[in-house]
Parts: C-alpha cells; structure tokens; sequence
C-alpha cells in the first residue's frame, strides 16, 4: 500500500515537473527491496540476485533525474538497468525443475520477442545518433530477459511463471515507452505509463521471487 502511495505521488510530482520528485523517486525501489526482504522465508543466492536487481534500479532511477543536466547521467542510468536486466536473466536461467518449458516445445514462440526487439529498433532508429550501438545492446537485453522469463511457463508452477512474465513484460513497455519519447516522440500521458509499467512490473517480478522461493523445499534446484 506504501509503494502504491508513493507510486501515485511520484506520478503527480513529475506532472508537474516538482523538484520535490526526487525524495518519492527515491523512495521506489527502497520500499519493494524492504517489502520483498520481509517477506522471505529462504535466503538464498536467488533471494541476492533480486536485491542487487532492485539496487541498480535504484541507482538507474536516480541518475535518470539528473539525465537534463549533462547527458552522462541518462548514459549511467541505462547501464545500471542494462544490469538490472542482466541479472533478473540469471535469476531466471539458474531455475531448474524437472519439467520443460512450453517454449522448449515450441521455440517458434520466441520470434514474436525477437520481431518486437527489431521493429522497436526500426522506429527508433533515425534519431538515434550516436546512442545507437547503446540502443542496441539494451534492447538485445530486454529482449533475452522477456524470453527468460518467458522460458519459465510450464517449466514452474503457473503462479510464479504467470508473474514473471506479467513483469518482464511490463518492464519491457516501461522501458520501450522511454526509448520512444526521448529518442522518437513524446507519447501523450508517457511518463504516467512508463511509471506505471516499471513498478507493477518490478512488483509483479518481486512476488514471483517470493513464489518461487516459499516453495517447500526441494520443489526448485538451485
């Protein structure tokens, strides 16, 4: 409910371009680290890898209000998602059950990823400039981290799958709704959606930790 609040109030604060907004920005991902630490009841190396995820988000979030003061804090931000990307990915490959992915029987699934990767960078792509190897790198990114967790349907019990990959999506929309109004057009009610996305997304993948890690013991292999 306190991240909610906060959520809402960050919202309002950026819409009207608040210099206050920096307090509730940093209280995001503070709040789901305290939230998803209370509500463990194993600590493991997954358990890590989700905290040090929320870490580097927060990190992205702070250096993504300081991006129209010199362009190098826009270029720290998208390298500590590009990290937080990267270890939800570890999160999401280090999962081993006896059972197959849905995807393994059926791989072609993955080209709808892989078109959506490709025609996102099309539409970016002329007003990329320099920013485009960087671009590019980062939707590789998004892209492999939405396959992994899209990797865990059938794989793993339908509740923690299903959140996994509700919030790899979100996340994924949060961050395309970004690229497009710096690097294409501003969309009308952009920031609303791209906060919206980013922390339901974030939450959503939180809580699939949780599901997965308050399994009864046994039920996943590290």
């Amino acid at each position: 409910m306190l991240l909610l609040l906060v959520t809402v109030a960050d919202i309002s604060l950026a819409q009207a371009n608040h210099p206050n907004r920096i307090f509730s920005k940093f209280l995001l991902m503070p709040l789901l680290a305290f939230a998803y630490i209370r509500g463990q009841a194993n600590s493991t190396d997954f358990a890590r890898l989700i905290i040090a995820a929320l870490f580097f988000s927060w990190l992205g979030d702070i250096f993504l209000m300081f991006d129209k003061v010199n362009s190098i804090y826009f270029i720290l931000g998208l390298c500590c998602f590009l990290i937080t990307h990267l270890l939800y990915i570890i999160y999401f490959l280090r999962i081993h059950t006896n059972r197959n992915s849905y995807l393994k029987k059926r791989p072609v699934m993955l080209l709808v990823i892989i078109a959506y990767v490709i025609e996102l960078l099309y539409i970016l792509w002329p007003s990329l400039g320099s920013m485009r190897l960087p671009v590019i790198i980062y939707a590789i990114m998004i892209g492999t981290m939405l396959s992994a967790a899209a990797w865990q349907y059938e794989k793993i019990p339908l509740t923690p799958a299903l959140l996994f990959i509700g919030g790899a999506f979100l996340f994924v929309m949060s961050d395309s709704a970004l690229a497009l109004n710096r690097f294409h057009k501003p969309l009308q009610g952009g920031g609303i959606f791209v906060m919206l996305t980013y922390v339901a997304g974030q939450t959503m993948i939180v809580l699939g930790s949780l599901s997965h890690l308050n399994k009864p013991s046994g039920e996943f292999a590290d």
